[in-house]
């Protein structure tokens, strides 16, 4: 049995025989914790072009090569899902940012909410704890992390062909609402899930959110998850019903 191979995303382009260079972190990892050598094989992916094997040719303390071999797997992309989340405390948003990536939402949307305590994330840390996430979990796509925007500026640019299942603490206690929206039903992509933060959304919110068009509230089942459990379960949920793992 071929033993796993180190998997690293790029941002140049795959193909056969193409030459990659590897930046100073990478180059560090492979070299000093990885314990790597030049003519060992790795796993390369540039979110658009699959997996390739890869063989190292340079490897230095600020820099290295590699030269892709073959391609190992197809590009897979996600299906079209979103995930828009009130931050929270700092290794909660970064646990829903990995998880985010691993169960498939394509974009990953913080909003500030009139309950959200988080107001500052960074954007750069968050994206590459995604990068990070595909490169453990197998994948070849990273969802891109957006800036911190108030929910009511997202709320007033939205495309209604997108629908919008936001998860509400209201509905824990009604078996009508059990399974994930209104008989249990939840809505193809293009789709967009929506966590609240620690508090709830606030009464205003919820009324605006539910006079929608595009507005599937759910329930996440019969007790209050917090949000970073929340937003594991709506994604679950959502995938198993509608997306690509079925």
């Amino acid at each position: 049995m071929r033993c796993p191979l180190v998997r690293l995303h790029v941002a140049q382009a795959l193909g056969s025989g193409q030459s990659v260079a590897l930046d100073a972190d990478q180059a560090h990892y492979l070299r000093a914790v990885m314990r790597l050598e030049p003519g060992a094989r790795v796993e390369l992916f540039d979110g658009r072009s699959g997996a390739w094997e890869a063989e190292i040719a340079e490897l230095g303390k600020r820099r290295g090569v590699a030269v892709c071999a073959r391609r190992v797997a197809p590009q897979r992309d996600p299906p079209d899902l979103w995930l828009l989340f009130a931050p929270i405390k700092k290794a909660r948003t970064d646990f829903i940012v990995e998880k985010a990536t691993e169960l498939g939402a394509r974009r990953i949307l913080p909003v500030m909410t009139e309950h959200t305590n988080s107001e500052r994330v960074r954007r750069d840390r968050l994206q590459a704890h995604a990068v990070e996430a595909a490169e453990q979990c197998g994948g070849t796509f990273v969802p891109e992390v957006e800036e911190l925007r108030p929910l009511a500026k997202v709320l007033d640019a939205w495309d209604d062909a997108r629908a919008l299942v936001f998860a509400d603490e209201t509905l824990s206690d009604d078996p009508h609402w059990a399974r994930g929206g209104e008989g249990g039903a939840m809505p193809p992509a293009p789709a967009a899930i929506l966590v609240g933060p620690e508090g709830g959304f606030s009464d205003a919110e919820r009324a605006r959110l539910r006079g929608m068009a595009a507005s599937v509230p759910v329930a996440l089942g019969p007790r209050i998850l917090r949000a970073d459990t929340a937003a594991v379960a709506a994604l679950t949920l959502w995938q198993w019903t509608q997306g690509d793992w079925r």
